[in-house]
């Protein structure tokens, strides 16, 4: 489907014209919208605004990087919009030129509905032209990436202030998620911050300086969210380091444990392993008391590892 709207020389705003209507008047400036377009309105990419091959080989195949490329008569764009459930990626190309937006995708995006819909209930607006609109455009875009990173962050200090020993595994599990997200996102947000690094810093598009503000705006906060991604992946870090903290310290716990009842254990076992030799000529065998002498010699020595261990403080591991 291809939907148009524009506004006149004489500031008459249409929507829904056809393309060869674009030919037929004289345009302040016109938007027209590639949505989720069937195989024969992509050949009027070629056919009717001539767009560069190359260009026109990035919108059919997809997924490009985020990226901008210049071309003689227009700029080309390669942006990302995110789906919030699934963090995946869906491409939005726009063609800038002197008096024109065109905007091509395969899936349909919300932000250009809303840019629709503004202009419908925001009259005003309609006279800031075309590079108003890629503005708003891309300002949408950028904007719907913080509550991702918001909802990422905020499951991550639950995680750091709920971590224990019994639900480190499932902790560290989200964490290893939460880091392939942080990777998906990074994918999509530099190279989106390169590309306004390149549309501020680069003549082509003679930006005035009002214009400029706006499209700096949109900068700060890519690099913003640039910041929290930094700081997120640095938080999965530290709960990971803790989280192997608390699981080695665990370990150690339970080593500790086996040790110590293994020490009691081994002078016990060499004497009923010397008693359960059977010799002859073993004297203590036909003691009358022996068998309460052997079991109280075995007490004490077993009471008496322990008060050893108490005084090196190694029961300590049994009060935590």
């Amino acid at each position: 489907m291809i939907r148009t709207m524009g506004i006149t020389e004489d500031d008459e705003l249409i929507f829904d014209f056809s393309l060869d209507e674009i030919t037929g008047r004289s345009w302040h400036w016109y938007w027209v919208d590639f949505d989720q377009p069937d195989t024969h309105e992509e050949t009027f990419l070629h056919s009717f605004f001539n767009f560069h091959p190359l260009a026109i080989e990035d919108c059919l195949h997809r997924l490009q990087r985020p990226k901008l490329d210049y071309y003689d008569d227009y700029t080309f764009f390669v942006l990302h919009s995110l789906c919030h459930d699934d963090l995946t990626a869906d491409e939005l190309n726009m063609f800038l030129g002197d008096n024109f937006v065109v905007t091509f995708h395969y899936n349909a995006v919300e932000e250009l509905e809303f840019a629709r819909q503004d202009i419908k209930q925001n009259p005003k607006k309609w006279k800031r032209g075309h590079l108003f609109k890629a503005y708003q455009i891309i300002d949408k875009l950028v904007d719907h990436y913080f509550p991702i990173l918001y909802k990422i962050e905020d499951h991550l200090n639950e995680i750091e202030d709920q971590l224990s020993p019994t639900t480190v595994h499932l902790s560290m599990d989200y964490v290893f998620e939460v880091r392939s997200d942080l990777l998906r996102l990074r994918r999509t947000i530099y190279p989106m911050r390169e590309l306004l690094y390149r549309m501020l810093y680069s003549r082509r598009l003679d930006l005035t300086d009002h214009e400029l503000a706006y499209f700096t705006d949109i900068h700060d906060h890519l690099l913003r969210l640039g910041e929290m991604i930094e700081a997120n992946r640095e938080l999965t870090s530290d709960i990971r380091d803790s989280q192997l903290s608390i699981n080695s310290n665990r370990m150690n716990s339970i080593m500790m444990t086996l040790t110590i009842i293994s020490s009691i254990f081994i002078p016990l076992t060499f004497i009923a392993g010397v008693y359960g030799m059977n010799f002859d000529y073993m004297p203590e065998l036909h003691w009358r008391y022996g068998y309460g002498i052997i079991l109280g010699v075995m007490f004490i020595i077993g009471v008496a590892m322990m008060m050893l261990f108490k005084f090196k403080g190694w029961l300590r591991i049994f009060k935590s």
